[in-house]
């Protein structure tokens, strides 16, 4: 996450919107992601037990390293594990990186229970180039094939801004995604999912003249939109994963579905929306509400919530960025949050 989400948010939401004014185990969709950028942060070994404290059954994580994939050896945490944007250019241009990269991380640690690999993170806002993307996944997947790890899907992770159109059942990729379709059909031949990171308060932050906050939190009462083909949005992070299904659609990669590989709400940093209430708010009502699906696509979403812990070390993008984490440095939480 990064300065540039604002303004990347504010074209996706003005495209996708057009003129509109303690876990229990049970829960399966929902996963939290983990960032280190911050001072005090417990060990590797302590997060993995506050995990599964709180029955997470999810994790994301940015940084690979022995230390974290070692404390989660046999944990039965289910992982996405990034390559990390400034691996892209080696990791497509040489497949003996890719393998050892697969050899490292991957086969070194057999008892970690490994879903997907998020070859890049919102390329290019956060660094990277688009291009590298697709020969990258490419690599690593045939790596992890020649392993006998062909089960562990590989994909990218998006945000809103590769997408454009409203209502979402017009949702296509925009022009400046170019990278998107072959990325898509891709998916769809090797059966992964879009990883998307989906962030309603970026998208209202970005546009407050045309959403209205109870839409942005999932607390409004009525419907906010109606399709063209009749489907109903009470809630925008409904509105912005269907866009996204839509432009899966639109360039024949109906058959790949989403992973919501990061949303959440900060709780401090900007001095109006960004509060310890909304934030609460947001991550409750997502909890409650990634079961149901989406009017296009229902049944469960499985979501990760950003993130773990509040990362005061953060140095890009606005103060909210230090603000996200359900739970502090001390492994107290930042608010309380029942997972039901």
């Amino acid at each position: 996450m990064a300065e540039h989400r604002a303004a990347a948010y504010m074209f996706a939401v003005a495209m996708v919107l057009g003129v509109l004014a303690a876990i229990p185990a049970a829960v399966q969709s929902i996963g939290v992601c983990y960032g280190v950028n911050g001072d005090g942060l417990p060990s590797a070994s302590d997060v993995v037990e506050l995990y599964k404290s709180n029955g997470i059954t999810g994790m994301r994580v940015y940084t690979v390293n022995d230390n974290t994939l070692q404390a989660l050896s046999g944990s039965n945490i289910g992982l996405i594990l990034d390559t990390g944007n400034d691996q892209l250019p080696e990791l497509a241009a040489n497949a003996t990186y890719a393998a050892a990269w697969v050899k490292a991380n991957v086969q070194s640690h057999r008892r970690l229970t490994i879903k997907y690999i998020a070859v890049g993170n919102e390329v290019p806002g956060q660094g990277g180039n688009p291009r590298d993307i697709l020969p990258a996944m490419k690599n690593i997947r045939n790596a992890l094939v020649r392993a006998g790890l062909g089960g562990i899907k590989v994909s990218t992770a998006v945000n809103s801004a590769v997408t454009q159109g409203f209502p979402p059942s017009k949702g296509i990729f925009n022009a400046s995604a170019s990278h998107m379709p072959p990325i898509a059909q891709y998916l769809a031949s090797t059966g992964a999912p879009l990883l998307a990171n989906i962030y309603p308060y970026f998208s209202y932050k970005g546009d407050t003249s045309h959403i209205t906050l109870d839409y942005a939190l999932f607390s409004s009462t009525t419907t906010v939109v109606t399709d063209d083909n009749g489907n109903q949005y009470q809630n925008l992070f409904d509105a912005l994963v269907d866009t996204m299904y839509s432009a899966l659609e639109s360039v024949g990669a109906k058959t790949v579905p989403i992973v919501v590989s990061e949303s959440g709400w900060p709780s401090a940093g900007d001095g109006t929306v960004a509060t310890m209430e909304n934030a609460q708010m947001y991550n409750q009502n997502l909890i409650n509400h990634v079961e149901k699906g989406t009017p296009k696509r229902p049944g469960d979403i499985e979501t990760y919530i950003f993130a773990m812990f509040n990362e005061n070390n953060k140095n890009e993008g606005e103060e909210t960025e230090k603000h996200f984490g359900l739970f502090n440095p001390d492994q107290s939480p930042a608010y309380p949050i029942i997972f039901v």
